[in-house]
């Protein structure tokens, strides 16, 4: 039992290390996502918006579909959302609305809190590595004790153990408190 217990600091430093290279990896996928929806700046949308009204004004709508639908733009989730409303400009408000926020949800949504959700998994279980340390140095520590008074071990030699049982530990919350923070930053 504690040869195998032996060989839980390494694996657990490791597992905890791959944690938060992935964590870090999808806070990375996840802020690429949102930038490519959305528009670079405020005064790039203002003016994207600006020349869909121009379109709209003079009732030109393949016009203002071509303009949603060029390259620039393909990837953005509003002029998408344009273009399945003017596909669909002759239905009712409240179901252009719904179709809409079904198309928002679907195309947007769904993709980010997929993201964000690997981000949740990361940040749940990297204190349980941390936590899985602790309990294989507390047994290690006291397997020591428990064959000290039989082979006179020197009580010193219960620091690895506790080391390793507080390491994991301050481990794990150090890879899971940062994404946290990254994760509530980009929700």
């Amino acid at each position: 039992m504690t040869f195998l217990l032996d060989w839980a600091g390494p694996v657990i430093y490791t597992s905890l290390g791959i944690a938060a290279l992935y964590g870090v990896f999808f806070v990375i996928l996840l802020l690429r996502k949102i930038k490519e929806k959305r528009f670079p700046s405020e005064s790039a949308a203002t003016d994207f918006l600006d020349q869909i009204h121009e379109h709209l004004a003079k009732r030109d709508f393949e016009g203002a579909s071509a303009l949603c639908d060029s390259p620039p733009y393909w990837s953005k989730a509003v002029p998408q959302l344009i273009i399945v409303a003017l596909a669909n400009k002759d239905r009712p408000m409240p179901k252009l609305r719904r179709m809409l926020a079904e198309k928002f949800e679907r195309d947007v949504l769904a993709d980010l809190e997929y993201r964000h959700s690997w981000i949740g998994t990361i940040v749940k279980s990297a204190p349980m590595l941390g936590l899985l340390g602790t309990v294989s140095g507390m047994i290690l520590a006291f397997a020591k004790i428990a064959t000290s008074q039989q082979t006179g071990t020197d009580p010193s030699a219960l620091a690895d153990d506790i080391s390793l049982a507080l390491l994991t530990t301050a481990m794990g919350l150090t890879v899971a408190i940062p994404l946290v923070l990254l994760g509530a930053l980009v929700q």
